[in-house]
């Protein structure tokens, strides 16, 4: 996927009853109080593994922890870029007897958790978003800076005028009846592609309306009450009937990551779902038309009742053998504590913490709204903490669900995800 997906992927969410985010109003400290100037007495040189990006660049990293570095002589910051991934390079790292003192983009599961230092004593860490959805085995392993909302649509104003549609759809009849009014219009109505793309829409149009039926849905699928397969099921059959008529295009597995979101600033197609790092693609698109926003609707109800499917941005761990314990606790205290660091980080990757909304864009405040509006937020991909599907379930997913462009039925693609599940 993307690299906001692939950090979805990793930085993945957890199990059921997920409580709204945390207050963010206490807690922080001032950007002109970055960090104890103590740590444990600890001076020298820390490192900290992340993810870099083409907006995620090693010069914002140092921009990021040079507060730090000034609140603490004699202390040195190392940024280390993971080759090619965070992901893929910390095991080799940990096997290696070379670990870095701090990791970024990743959350602790059962594997990880016990090379990890635990921070559940911290008394900081209340603070952070999603902490206590993110334990494993009741304990603080991870610790996030913000959130990124899943469940968006994102569309064109003026071709929802032009279709006559008057209001954000509430349920998915309402969908269905704004995609007829907006191909009738001349519009495709809803733009998707290949790559990560395809299984990766449907899994956060889907989140609320599965979420909203089953709040137990992850628990109860490891225990093998349910299945995905089953779950999803209705979702899938009604996505098929939108591809063949014509509502997405057929065609849509031949246009890449980049294509498609151009397609739809272009004004060729009137909606597509994303999460809320498209806030700042659709910013810097400058787009002839107003975008707008809603909550991806519920099969019943309304969108002011559905649950959001959110997922951890920017988490960051310790290792267990550091031999920079002090040093790293408050470097990771202050990356996701400290007012000024915590908003450098969000504005740069399109992430959202309540009570962050100053100087978000007017689509990206409207983007804050709904995640707060929202009255329960549930995780979306494979998991977070110690409830969640086995590594590799989005890529299976996503497989199976291009599968509906090249011939096979819903049922089909259900029974596969269902046969990989049993298999892993």
């Amino acid at each position: 996927m993307s690299r906001s997906v692939s950090r979805r992927l990793v930085a993945a969410v957890t199990a059921a009853g997920l409580l709204a985010l945390s207050a963010c109003g206490s807690g922080f400290k001032d950007s002109s109080d970055s960090g104890s100037p103590q740590a444990g007495g600890q001076t020298g040189e820390v490192r900290v593994l992340v993810n870099v990006t083409s907006n995620l660049t090693k010069d914002f990293w140092r921009e990021v922890v040079k507060p730090f570095e000034d609140a603490h002589p004699g202390v040195t910051v190392k940024i280390e870029p993971g080759a090619p991934s965070v992901k893929e390079a910390l095991p080799r790292l940990l096997a290696a007897g070379d670990a870095p003192d701090v990791v970024e983009t990743l959350s602790a599961d059962k594997t990880l958790a016990p090379q990890m230092l635990d921070l559940t004593d911290q008394p900081w860490v209340k603070d952070t978003p999603l902490v206590d959805e993110a334990k494993v085995d009741g304990k603080t392993y991870s610790v996030g800076v913000g959130v990124q909302a899943q469940s968006l649509v994102f569309y064109n104003k003026d071709a929802f005028a032009k279709a006559g549609i008057a209001k954000a759809p509430a349920t998915l009849d309402e969908f269905e009846a704004a995609l007829g009014k907006l191909k009738d219009a001349g519009y495709l109505p809803l733009r998707t592609a290949g790559s990560w793309v395809t299984g990766t829409q449907l899994t956060e149009f889907a989140d609320p309306t599965v979420f909203g039926r089953n709040p137990t849905w992850y628990a109860d699928v490891l225990a093998k009450k349910t299945t995905p397969g089953q779950t999803y099921l209705p979702i899938l059959e009604r996505y098929k009937s939108w591809i063949d008529k014509g509502y997405l295009d057929k065609n849509a597995l031949g246009l890449d990551e980049k294509t498609a979101p151009a397609n739809f600033f272009q004004g060729k197609s009137a909606m597509y779902i994303l999460g809320s790092w498209f806030v700042a693609t659709a910013d810097s698109s400058k787009p002839s038309f107003p975008v707008g926003v809603f909550a991806a609707p519920p099969a019943t109800g309304d969108a002011a009742s559905a649950p959001m499917g959110v997922s951890v941005a920017m988490p960051y761990m310790i290792t267990k053998g550091t031999k920079k314990r002090e040093l790293a606790v408050e470097l990771v205290k202050y990356l996701t504590t400290d007012k000024a660091a915590i908003q450098k980080q969000l504005r740069q990757d399109g992430n959202l913490r309540k009570g962050f909304a100053a100087g978000l864009s007017p689509l990206g405040t409207e983007v804050q709204r709904l995640l707060d509006a929202a009255p329960k937020q549930f995780p979306h991909a494979e998991g977070l903490g110690s409830v969640r599907l086995p590594a590799g379930f989005n890529t299976e997913w996503n497989k199976q669900a291009q599968g509906l462009y090249t011939g096979k039925s819903p049922a089909d693609v259900a029974a596969g995800i269902d046969s990989w599940m049993a298999s892993h």
